[in-house]
């Protein structure tokens, strides 16, 4: 797999949903709005039957992303929750606890390194957003596996 070669950076972190993933909610999005302009123009039960299942397959198809995600979320905020507390001692914990999943989420690309002086900055509040913890890594562990 070419990707897992590249480095990651702060410019490159980002995942984008496969192409396959995209084309599928156009072509249902794409079938929805077919429906709604067709119920428009040809009212009537079934017409408007059909919107009804397609917006229901559009939301299932949303939702078997989102859900993926969360799990994804719950198995970081986990997993970071461990990592934490081997770099910096059981005793840290009560602080380990307070940092959010966002900034957890954020705080996995730092190399180990580099991640105790982090999250010192995000608790001490000068850290607060995803966006301004990851702006701060320099030695980042990539995470290409994500959904």
């Amino acid at each position: 797999m070419a990707a897992v070669e590249k480095v990651q950076s702060y410019a490159n972190h980002r995942r984008i949903p496969p192409v396959y993933f995209q084309f599928a909610f156009v072509v249902l999005t794409g079938e929805l709005i077919y429906r709604i302009i067709h119920v428009v123009r040809h009212p009537g039960l079934v017409a408007a039957w059909e919107v009804v299942v397609w917006f229901a397959v559009l939301v299932i198809a949303y939702a078997a992303r989102r859900n993926a995600q969360i799990v994804q979320d719950r198995v970081i905020r986990h997993e970071m929750r461990m990592r934490l507390e081997r770099l910096l001692g059981a005793g840290h914990a009560a602080e380990i606890a307070r940092i959010s999943l966002p900034q957890l989420v954020a705080l996995r690309f730092a190399s180990d390194e580099q991640l105790p002086g982090l999250v010192a900055e995000v608790s001490a509040g000068s850290l607060v957003a995803p966006d301004q913890i990851k702006q701060k890594i320099v030695s980042w562990q990539a995470d290409w596996l994500r959904v």
